[in-house]
C-alpha cells in the first residue's frame, strides 16, 4: 500500500477559543500545527479566524490575515503542504478566492455537493436554526476554474454517498481533472454517519485510481473508523477541527496528540507515513 498522507485539522470554522483549545492567531496556529507536523503531519488543513479581541470564534477571509497565518505555518513547518478551507454559505466565493489567490496554496477544500447542515438535541430541539449548505455544480465549476488556474490540487469533499457518486459524473464531464483526491466526510449528523462499516461500500463508488482519505468528525467512533481507512489504504486526518478526544476517551490537549495517535494506528496497520516531499509528489502527480 501507498504510505499515508497525515493531514492535521489544524482549527474549526466555528469552535469558541474560549472553550476549546483551538488556535486562533498567527503565532498559535503555527506553534499547534509544528506540534502536529513533528507527529507525522505533512498537510496542513486550515482555516482563518477573526483577529480582533474577543471575536476568535468567528471566522474570516481577509488575505492579510489568510497570508500572515500561512507564512507563519510554512515558516515553522519545512516543506509542509496548506490545504485551505473554501467553505462559504451562498453563491459569493470573492472571499475564499482572495485567499487562494493570496497565498497559493498546495491544496485547496473543494465542497462537492449540498447538504442540509441539521443536528438535534435530545430535547428534540434543533442544536441551530436548519440551513443549506448550498454547493451547487455552478459554484463547484467557479471554484475549480480558481484552483486549477493556480495549480492548486482540489481535495473533493464529500458529506453524502450522493456527492460521493458526483465525483465521477465531474470527472466524466471534465470538470475535474487528474489527479483524484476524494474525502469522505463521516460524522455530520445530518450526512454520512462515522462508521467503518460503510468504507467498503463507499470505495465501490470512489472512481478507479483515485486517492482517498476519511474526515471522521465526533468522539469515540472516529478511531475504529482511521484505523479501517488505514487497513484499506486510505490517507487519513484528524485536528481539533474534527475531533476533541483521544482513542482512550481522554481529552485531547492539541493537535500533536491527536496526530500522534493517528500515526501510531496508522503504524499498526503496517503503513509508512508520507514525509512532506512525498506528498507533494502525491497531490502533484498527473495522470
Amino acid at each position: 500500500m501507498d504510505k499515508a498522507i497525515v493531514t492535521c485539522a489544524v482549527t474549526g470554522v466555528l469552535t469558541n477559543p474560549d472553550k476549546y483549545p483551538v488556535p486562533v492567531t498567527p503565532e498559535e496556529m503555527a506553534a499547534s500545527a509544528k506540534e502536529a507536523y513533528d507527529a507525522g503531519a505533512s498537510v496542513m488543513h486550515i482555516h482563518f479566524r477573526n483577529q480582533k479581541e474577543g471575536m476568535g470564534f468567528l471566522p474570516t477571509w481577509e488575505p492579510d490575515v489568510a497570508a500572515d497565518i500561512s507564512d507563519a505555518i510554512r515558516d515553522a513547518c519545512p516543506g509542509v503542504l496548506l490545504n485551505f478551507s473554501t467553505g462559504v454559505m451562498g453563491d459569493d466565493i470573492s472571499g475564499p478566492v482572495e485567499c487562494l489567490r493570496r497565498c497559493k496554496p498546495e491544496v485547496a477544500a473543494m465542497n462537492s455537493g449540498s447538504l442540509n447542515y441539521l443536528k438535534v438535541r435530545r430535547n428534540g430541539e434543533w442544536a441551530w436554526p436548519p440551513m443549506l449548505f448550498g454547493n451547487p455544480v455552478s459554484k463547484i465549476e467557479q471554484f475549480l476554474k480558481v484552483m486549477y488556474e493556480l495549480g492548486i490540487t482540489p481535495e473533493c469533499e464529500c458529506f453524502d454517498t450522493g456527492i460521493v457518486r458526483s465525483i465521477g459524473m465531474f470527472q466524466k464531464a471534465g470538470l475535474l481533472r487528474d489527479p483524484l483526491h476524494v474525502s469522505l466526510v463521516m460524522g455530520v449528523a445530518s450526512g454520512m454517519p462515522a462508521k467503518a462499516s460503510w468504507l467498503p461500500l463507499l470505495l465501490d463508488e470512489i472512481p478507479e485510481g483515485a486517492k482517498w482519505q476519511s474526515i471522521v468528525i465526533g468522539r469515540e467512533t472516529v478511531w475504529a473508523v482511521h484505523r479501517r481507512t488505514a487497513e484499506l489504504g486510505g490517507h487519513l486526518r484528524t485536528g481539533l477541527e474534527d475531533t476533541f478526544y483521544l482513542p482512550n476517551g481522554e481529552r485531547a490537549s492539541g493537535n500533536g496528540q491527536l496526530i500522534e495517535s493517528l500515526v501510531n494506528i496508522a503504524r499498526e496497520c503496517g503503513r509508512e507515513i508520507a514525509s512532506p516531499d512525498e506528498a507533494r509528489a502525491a497531490f502533484a502527480a498527473q495522470g
